[in-house]
């Protein structure tokens, strides 16, 4: 079995010994695969081990490579993904009970791309119910029990890609497909001190997976470095007939250098004082002065007036009821963990038209406001969240009471961000920095997270588990 130190490389360190052959696919899939068996239930990180295809899609990446045939830097990457992707033969519960003996005879879009690519599936991994598509007050609201973080396992890892956080954290893959509709990459990646990219609506297809808000849902790498992040994006990214939404372009990663001169950044104000804890505000001032340091232009960015929030909870409301529309009817609603779940997703039946499509002309308003926002600025940047990682039996409803607005707004706007460690908060639990950025422009993330990365080192320290 190979190293711990090996399954912490990130994946542009592991393509490169791949690639020199000094690395064997079979290997590598192997030893992650031991180390998920052995740990993953310990976080309540994986909802099925794909060991079957694994194997076989290792052995394949072993023998093309071997003929010289190299498909590029995900090619033998062990991955996981999270368990709302539609895997052809392997259950997808959508981590919900009443969903428990689901399978799809079908690859989700994400899947199909990532095996083109050459990556090897090796786990589907846990998630909160149904996404969190009725809202949740508690981290047991999964059919695999609450997501326990590496860091410190009687916190919780984050929703709703919970395992998907955790099992990245704690080097179970090599990287991992999150999903966001509002905070479910960011959360986990913040919490757990990985990387995490929510990429522009519409970049990535979602062919082939549940849906929580049809004008919301983004699909998204987590990894261990912002560089991992662009890798996997350039191999997802692009049309796809199977899902309207999708934008046309791809998507060329390439890693700039590392100073950020000329670049002007608009640092977004948080109350720490009502809703945050103050070693997350060290961590975030610190933050800042790096980046100055890099040559970055940072200047007060005050968020348009907008009900953010209240929106955002009008659209999901409205359009996960229609999607479960069946769930309810079928009265199998009431199997969910969660009761919180389960009333929240029959209360958005009750929405009305009227305040459903006020909410999109609010959205529309916001766009615009925005727009000018990032005429001043290359992109955005923002405490991930004002704390750390929360015990595992706390009331979500008073964790996540006066959370960040830039959050609702980039996912009800479908900006791209990124969420990277910038240091450590109380217990020494991660906190994370966000970047965000203006439609489709990835790469101005990407080049300020990367820079940040190579004048830090908060990304490479690795979890007690």
């Amino acid at each position: 079995m190979l190293s711990e130190d090996t399954l912490y490389l990130p994946v542009a360190e592991l393509a490169k010994k791949i690639q020199a052959r000094q690395i064997s696919p079979v290997e590598l899939a192997e030893s992650y695969l031991a180390r998920l068996e052995r740990l993953g239930p310990k976080l309540n990180a994986v909802a099925a081990v794909t060991r079957e295809r694994a194997r076989e899609e290792a052995r394949a990446a072993e023998r093309e490579i071997a003929a010289g045939y190299y498909r590029g830097p995900l090619h033998g990457i062990p991955y996981g993904a999270k368990d709302l992707l539609a895997t052809r033969g392997i259950p997808t519960t959508w981590g919900a009970p009443p969903y428990r003996n689901q399978v799809f005879d079908y690859d989700a879009t994400v899947i199909e791309r990532l095996s083109t690519a050459g990556a090897v599936l090796i786990a589907k991994l846990a998630m909160v119910e149904l996404a969190g598509s009725g809202g949740y007050r508690f981290a047991s609201a999964s059919a695999t029990g609450p997501g326990l973080n590496p860091w410190n396992t009687g916190t919780w890892s984050g929703g709703s890609s919970s395992g998907s956080g955790a099992a990245t954290a704690a080097a179970l893959v090599a990287f991992s497909i999150g999903s966001e509709t509002w905070g479910s990459i960011l959360t986990p990646a913040s919490f757990c001190g990985v990387t995490g990219l929510r990429p522009t609506y519409g970049r990535i297809s979602r062919y082939g997976a549940m849906a929580v808000s049809w004008t919301m849902d983004k699909l998204g790498p987590m990894c261990r470095s912002a560089d991992d992040c662009g890798l996997v994006l350039a191999a997802l990214a692009g049309h796809d007939p199977s899902d309207p939404s999708t934008l046309p372009g791809n998507f060329h990663y390439q890693p700039f250098p590392g100073d950020l001169r000329n670049t002007r950044i608009g640092v977004v104000a948080e109350d720490f004082a009502a809703n945050g804890e103050p070693e997350v505000e060290r961590a975030y001032a610190a933050a800042l002065e790096v980046l100055r340091g890099l040559g970055a232009e940072l200047a007060p960015a005050p968020l348009p007036a907008f009900p953010y929030a209240p929106v955002a909870e009008t659209v999901i409301s409205a359009e996960a009821s229609a999607f479960f529309e069946e769930l309810i009817k079928t009265g199998k609603v009431q199997e969910l963990v969660d009761v919180a779940q389960q009333a929240g997703i029959e209360a958005g039946t009750q929405v009305k038209a009227v305040d459903y499509l006020k909410a999109m002309r609010v959205r529309a308003l916001m766009q615009a406001e925005f727009a000018k926002l990032f005429e001043r600025f290359h992109v955005l940047v923002a405490p991930s969240l004002l704390f750390v990682a929360s015990p595992i039996e706390a009331d979500l409803n008073t964790v996540f009471k006066g959370s960040s607005g830039i959050g609702a707004a980039g996912n009800l706007l479908g900006l791209p961000a990124v969420s990277v460690p910038c240091g450590f908060g109380k217990n020494n639990l991660p906190a994370g920095l966000s970047i965000v950025g203006k439609p489709l422009d990835e790469a101005a993330v990407l080049r300020v997270a990367r820079a940040y990365q190579q004048a830090t080192d908060w990304h490479t320290r690795r979890p007690p588990i």
